[in-house]
């Protein structure tokens, strides 16, 4: 099996953006939001099958482990209030897409983030989604005023309540900002990768995994620029006097494989043990071209990984094993699926 640990709903149908302005432009003005558009199961099945699932069957991957679109969690608008109804949209919204296409996807939720508003006002939607809609993890964003880093790092104790919530159900937190208000970062080009490094360093000058062993996070787009760096961070962290990196961190974070170019993947994996890296590609997310040196998509990483030297063994932990072991509840969830459709086979 193929999973990719790391997709959008970048193609949710247009009602459902078109309520989120509303949404803003009413908190702006002082006025309640209008109630949240019906959207069809045939409008989400549209949406999915051209969208997410043809891509899916063209490259050959088999899961994807889906959340809301990343850009549009919008963390800076409005406030509280508006974060925590936009993210039970998203997560509903996702929900039934995973209840449409069991087999194609499972769910992870956007939290209900605001700047200035400490982590544990997520903890409930966290919790809601895992137990309810049996989702397999959350993305944090470390960064919720969208590029003005005005919230503490993720080494405060500001952050532990989502942490201590995360271990308790076994599930890890993507990293992973979101639009970009502040005019001098582009969102997918410097923002994105701004945010994966510094969560990286955060980490690193912290004891967060002393005090959390089991705590499991994934920093995706191939860990920002921290592969291509690495000698930099073993140089920081011999120098802050702290352990190897394999130790202090390598236990606790793991890279997925957003990386969109061979030489990137084979740096990744050169840099990075096999197993810390996780499959992914963000299909129809960031970068959605045609590379015009390859031929081929530029976030078609399936085919990196592909052309990897490594072994069967490694590849084998990249596109299955290591996402079933991060994701805590992802291996019972496809036994059980799995069951379910010998059963209906048998039938």
């Amino acid at each position: 099996m193929i999973i990719d640990c790391h997709g959008h709903y970048t193609t949710a149908p247009k009602q459902h953006e078109q309520w989120r302005q509303q949404q803003i432009e009413a908190h702006a003005k002082g006025s309640r939001a209008p109630e949240r558009p019906q959207i069809t199961d045939d409008e989400i099945r549209d949406s999915i099958r051209n969208g997410q699932l043809r891509v899916q069957r063209e490259r050959g991957t088999d899961l994807t482990i889906f959340s809301p679109r990343a850009a549009g969690m919008g963390h800076r608008l409005g406030d509280a209030g508006t974060s925590d109804a936009w993210a039970v949209a998203c997560n509903d919204l996702i929900h039934r897409v995973c209840g449409l296409f069991p087999d194609n996807f499972i769910g992870v939720c956007m939290l209900p983030q605001s700047a200035g508003t400490s982590p544990k006002n997520s903890i409930g939607e966290l919790e809601r989604c895992v137990r309810e809609y049996g989702f397999v993890g959350c993305n944090l964003n470390p960064d919720p005023s969208g590029g003005y880093w005005t919230d503490p790092p993720l080494s405060d104790p500001y952050w532990y309540p989502i942490y201590e919530k995360m271990v308790e159900l076994d599930v890890p937190a993507m990293i992973h900002v979101s639009h970009a208000c502040n005019p001098a970062f582009h969102t997918t080009g410097s923002h994105y990768l701004n945010g994966d490094t510094t969560a990286f360093m955060q980490f690193l000058t912290s004891d967060v995994f002393k005090r959390f062993p089991r705590l499991k996070i994934i920093i995706p787009h191939g860990g920002g620029a921290v592969p291509y760096h690495w000698g930099r961070f073993r140089g920081l962290a011999q120098a802050l006097g702290l352990p190897l990196l394999k130790d202090h961190l390598l236990n606790n974070i793991y890279f997925d494989t957003c990386v969109y170019h061979l030489p990137g993947q084979e740096l990744l994996a050169k840099v990075i043990p096999a197993d810390n890296i996780l499959f992914a590609s963000e299909m129809i997310g960031a970068v959605p071209g045609v590379d015009p040196e390859t031929g081929h998509n530029f976030d078609d990483t399936k085919r990196y990984i592909d052309q990897l030297p490594i072994s069967a063994e490694d590849k084998s932990k990249i596109f299955e094993g290591n996402a079933k072991r991060v994701f805590g509840g992802l291996a019972s969830r496809l036994e059980t699926t799995l069951g379910e459709a010998a059963k209906v086979s048998r039938q």
